[in-house]
């Protein structure tokens, strides 16, 4: 028996040798641009502070208050720490209101918004200095190993079509003539499937679920959050996403061989919601927005991979008539 499986082990050898080779290649190549990718991937988290600094307007001992940008002044709340600025700016919206009083009707009108200025710019101030949010590291050779990991994620990215290409000549000796022919469609499809998974993750989601939860907890602490951590929570969802955007490949390919019909998937459809929505809380933040919006496209690309399925390997009423045929012989001989 292991004779005869031994040509095979020593084909999956060769093909997991090129491929490691593939990405150690494509490793060298993205280790030269490291910090280039490492601001990419870090422009999320940087937007997502820069907008919640942009909305904290105070902190107390115990909490902040956020603003919501809804209304042109703020109620003087100010703790001890605080007082001297608010002071400096009451005391300037008290000297414009009474130049302006004394002014023309025209001139009072321009001077009353720039007191409603000053004192934005006073509570703005206050918020800068309270709300130092950072990305940090807490090892000496944190930034190095940072560097290798941005640059290992780039490089499977970018050898992703050459290891599907050694995948599919690993399982093309067991497929029939024309079934051969569809490498293009997988190698193909199935890069631009995990590409758009990544994209989705990276513009759509991760901009909502990273300022929810820095939002949410910097109603108790300053962000300072470590760059080593961020980078293997990032990885995680942009590979998450990019393997469940492979679903309508994988049920191409599968109806292709015979495996699965339309009608399959669809008796299957209600396990699927659960398992998407469990795999949703396993590879997203533990929030329900950035849960919802894994589900939702997976749930969608389902629905597609029926549509697909039914076109490449619909249920024939034949397969329905042997399945009457089975079901009353058994009762016969029950």
């Amino acid at each position: 028996m292991f004779e005869e499986i031994r040509p095979h082990l020593a084909e999956l050898r060769t093909r997991l040798a090129l491929s490691v080779a593939s990405v150690f290649v494509a490793f060298v190549v993205t280790f030269t641009f490291h910090e280039t990718i490492l601001e990419w991937i870090t422009a999320p988290l940087q937007n997502a502070l820069a907008q919640v600094q942009k909305n904290v307007t105070h902190k107390s001992m115990t909490e902040w208050r956020i603003e919501h940008n809804d209304t042109a002044t703020s109620e003087t709340n100010a703790t001890a720490d605080e007082e001297d600025a608010a002071y400096f700016a009451e005391t300037l919206s008290l000297a414009l209101r009474k130049a302006a009083d004394a002014a023309q009707e025209g001139l009072k009108s321009a001077l009353n918004e720039a007191a409603v200025a000053a004192r934005g710019l006073a509570d703005t101030l206050r918020a800068q200095q309270n709300f130092n949010a950072q990305i940090t590291t807490h090892q000496v050779a944190g930034t190095f190993f940072v560097a290798l990991k941005v640059s290992f994620f780039a490089a499977l990215l970018l050898a992703l079509p050459f290891i599907l290409y050694q995948i599919w000549l690993f399982i093309a000796p067991g497929l029939y003539s024309h079934e051969k022919k569809m490498i293009l469609p997988f190698v193909v499809g199935g890069s631009i499937m995990f590409l758009v998974g990544v994209l989705f993750a990276y513009y759509v989601v991760t901009p909502f679920g990273f300022q929810f939860l820095i939002t949410f907890g910097a109603f108790l602490y300053t962000p300072l959050i470590n760059i080593e951590d961020y980078v293997g929570f990032f990885t995680k969802i942009m590979l998450g996403f990019g393997i469940a955007f492979e679903l309508p490949v994988f049920a191409y390919f599968l109806a292709l061989m015979g495996l699965v019909t339309d009608r399959t998937l669809k008796d299957f459809f209600k396990y699927a919601v659960i398992i998407i929505f469990m795999l949703a809380a396993i590879l997203t933040p533990p929030d329900v927005l950035t849960q919802l919006l894994m589900a939702a496209p997976l749930i969608i690309l389902y629905g597609v991979s029926i549509l697909i399925v039914a076109a490449v390997n619909p249920e024939t009423p034949d397969d329905e008539e042997e399945e009457t045929t089975t079901d009353a012989a058994k009762d016969t001989h029950a």
